[in-house]
């Protein structure tokens, strides 16, 4: 039979759970409704289902740590992407200008990994402009990328989901790092 305390114990761990889980979906979906209401490029469904993936944050306790997840999610999208690219340059039949695409694409991508962490390091020292800065030039990769395989008629990019992805993360990282730009200038974080 089980002790009167333990059971108390065992309910008061079991509401605090339920209560954060529930406190960070919101936390969450208000930071999408935000994020998607002032930028057009960011799509509220998947900004929601892009930071739920991510299991830290369900555990998330305010918008600077939603943010520093944000901005890991772009660079395991930029990771899995340069090692997709690297698979796609390894086929035999490529036409000559799809391997070129893909070969900056790849470059482009890899320079983000780097640039990334440079973000990450800034965005934790809550040097935002410069976090800002770097995060706005992996959004340019992505659209490098895509814009590359447009320069000729009929070509389509094997990469379009892959650049939609980054650019839309890129995007919510970039517009909770202006929230928290708004927040430390008010002085209300």
């Amino acid at each position: 039979m089980h002790h009167p305390s333990f059971l108390l114990l065992s309910l008061t761990i079991l509401f605090c759970f339920f209560h954060s889980i529930v406190s960070t979906n919101h936390l969450i979906q208000q930071t999408c409704k935000n994020c998607s209401e002032t930028d057009p490029n960011i799509n509220y469904k998947f900004c929601i289902t892009s930071l739920q993936s991510d299991h830290r944050s369900q555990c998330a306790k305010n918008l600077n740590e939603l943010g520093l997840i944000s901005i890991k999610l772009i660079r395991h999208n930029v990771t899995n992407t340069s090692a997709h690219i690297k698979e796609l340059l390894k086929k035999n039949n490529l036409d000559p200008f799809i391997k070129a695409c893909l070969d900056d694409c790849l470059e482009v991508y890899s320079d983000s990994i780097l640039t990334l962490r440079e973000a990450i390091r800034d965005y934790k020292a809550k040097r935002y402009a410069d976090s800002n800065v770097k995060l706005s030039s992996v959004i340019d990769a992505s659209t490098t990328c895509e814009d590359g395989f447009e320069q000729k008629n009929g070509v389509i990019s094997p990469l379009t989901k892959r650049n939609k992805d980054t650019f839309q993360l890129s995007a919510i990282s970039l517009s909770i790092i202006n929230m928290l730009n708004i927040y430390k200038l008010k002085g209300t974080f």
